[in-house]
């Protein structure tokens, strides 16, 4: 207990600790927290259907049909209409023969490595992938090869060199730097040598793309049967849970194989029967991703016309350049003294010296908040001086 007191007060020291803080009541782009109205820019409802009318109701439809709880894992009694249907139209959206659900897109990304990769294989990894694919390839007792972020000839290299089966893993947009992968890189030298191809489109689907199918179906289609699409429903979809795509033979070795999947109770179908209404909404939500796609545009015209020190990003996740960990909380602070709510980023998430704020956009914003954002930026970065 003394050591573990000890690495906390270190922990506070370096200004790494973490609080959680407490919302009290609907995700919106307003929240409520200790009794004071925040403007919220750190959220991932891009589109602003986590408190959408349809989907709450929907929820409370699959409720009264299927109850709360499934009350059992898939393989046993917990499966039901709702999660089939789901499956179903999940699969068809993407234009993969299979979809399988999970219960997060971690306990995903574990159950896809694990099951296709062995002692004698290779997982070769973007530096910068979410720390779910990273914990699946150390647990599933693979060798992890990483390569330098978006390094294609680094990737190659490597491959020519990696032992027994490969997988190659990545993010489709990376959710702390907002940039893409170049997926169709990634599938040539998949396809050269033989490897699966596990792409988590986390942070493109539903957002990127024609209909919000993302970015992995927006640069390589249906794709081959090496490709293993991951994508997570508590993004732009508003509700909770993953599911990963690909070929018959592919879902059924998951079924049988993905210990995330077998050994935990099935997440709530009243839950899957929402997210069916949200996947439609995705379906004919153009106008809510231009909406997005105008948002992204604007401020990010308008912070350089600021100076502001916006990282390349395209994407909803606009990361703010900081540097030092200290200085990132400061700015957090002094935009939550100013009614909004931004997360400041620091290592682990990211590496020493890479601390930033993580600005997320969504289309339920409006463009007299997002001036509201960019003059709060604008007066807390000189409050808080440069950074040392």
């Amino acid at each position: 207990m003394q050591d573990l007191a000890a690495a906390l007060g270190k922990r506070k020291q370096q200004r790494l600790y973490r609080t959680r803080r407490t919302l009290e009541g609907r995700q919106s782009v307003r929240v409520r927290m200790d009794g004071r109205e925040f403007l919220s820019f750190c959220s991932n409802d891009y589109l602003g259907l986590a408190s959408h009318p349809e989907v709450i109701a929907a929820l409370r439809e699959g409720a009264e049909r299927f109850g709360v709880g499934s009350g059992a894992a898939h393989l046993i009694s917990g499966h039901s209409y709702a999660h089939q249907a789901l499956e179903e139209e999940l699969a068809d959206f993407v234009g993969r023969p299979r979809a399988l659900l999970f219960s997060t897109g971690y306990m995903a990304n574990l159950g896809v490595v694990a099951a296709l990769c062995g002692r004698t294989d290779s997982v070769l990894e973007d530096r910068l992938n979410h720390a779910s694919l990273l914990d699946a390839a150390r647990l599933s007792g693979a060798r992890l090869m990483r390569y330098a972020h978006g390094d294609m000839g680094a990737l190659a290299r490597k491959l020519a060199k990696a032992p027994g089966q490969a997988l190659i893993a990545s993010d489709a947009v990376f959710s702390m730097d907002g940039d893409r992968a170049p997926l169709g890189e990634m599938q040539a030298l998949a396809r050269r040598h033989a490897a699966w191809l596990l792409v988590d489109d986390a942070h493109g689907f539903g957002v990127l793309g024609e209909q919000g199918r993302g970015w992995c179906c927006e640069q390589l289609g249906a794709g081959a049967d090496n490709l293993v699409l991951m994508a997570t429903l508590g993004k732009a979809l508003g509700t909770f849970g993953a599911f990963v795509a690909g070929s018959e033979a592919l879902i059924e070795t998951l079924i049988q194989q993905a210990r995330t999947f077998i050994y935990t109770t099935a997440s709530p179908p009243a839950l899957a029967w929402a997210t069916r209404t949200a996947l439609s909404l995705v379906r004919r939500g153009d106008a809510l991703r231009a909406a997005l796609n105008d948002h992204i545009d604007y401020f990010r015209r308008c912070a350089a016309e600021l100076e502001l020190p916006l990282m390349p990003s395209s994407t909803a996740i606009q990361p703010l350049w900081v540097g030092e960990a200290g200085r990132a909380l400061a700015l957090s602070e002094a935009l939550r003294r100013r009614n909004l709510l931004v997360t400041a980023i620091r290592p682990p998430t990211v590496a020493r010296g890479a601390a930033r704020l993580r600005l997320t956009l969504s289309a339920a914003h409006r463009r007299d908040q997002l001036d509201c954002l960019l003059q709060a930026l604008a007066d807390s970065l000189r409050e808080c001086g440069d950074d040392d």
